[in-house]
């Protein structure tokens, strides 16, 4: 199970930190992604974490604002955005790898890669 938080309103060139919970005890052998659907568009990807922490991957969107990590010991992944922009308006949603272990980037963007995802938490960005 994933509980996502942190969401909320902010204006252009703020920040937010979003986290997400999981349950269980093998947190650690599994990839862990944030993916965000705007009104009227589709899911699309935003980052992802290996299951070590060692590897991150970002659509080009975010790279340099946005900021994945996970903490093992505490069963959590965080996505830290800065620089917000009225475009990353959306809800956000932390998932979690189908399969152990590794994954390859193009895996880690593909929402099917994922089998359970947490309920959302809304971001507003307003200018």
């Amino acid at each position: 199970q994933l509980q996502a938080s942190g969401g909320g309103l902010v204006q252009v060139g703020g920040s937010l930190r979003l986290s997400c919970a999981a349950s269980g005890r093998t947190f650690d052998n599994y990839n862990m992604g944030w993916f965000r659907q705007a009104p009227g568009k589709e899911r699309e990807f935003v980052a992802a974490i290996s299951y070590s922490g060692r590897g991150t991957n970002y659509v080009d969107s975010v790279k340099g604002r946005f900021a994945i990590s996970r903490d093992n010991a505490k069963n959590t992944v965080s996505l830290q955005m800065d620089s917000l922009k009225a475009e990353d308006t959306a809800v956000y949603y932390c998932a979690r790898s189908l399969k152990r272990y590794y994954y390859t980037d193009t895996e880690s963007m593909d929402p099917t890669m994922y089998g359970y995802w947490g309920q959302g938490t809304l971001v507003t960005v307003s200018s």
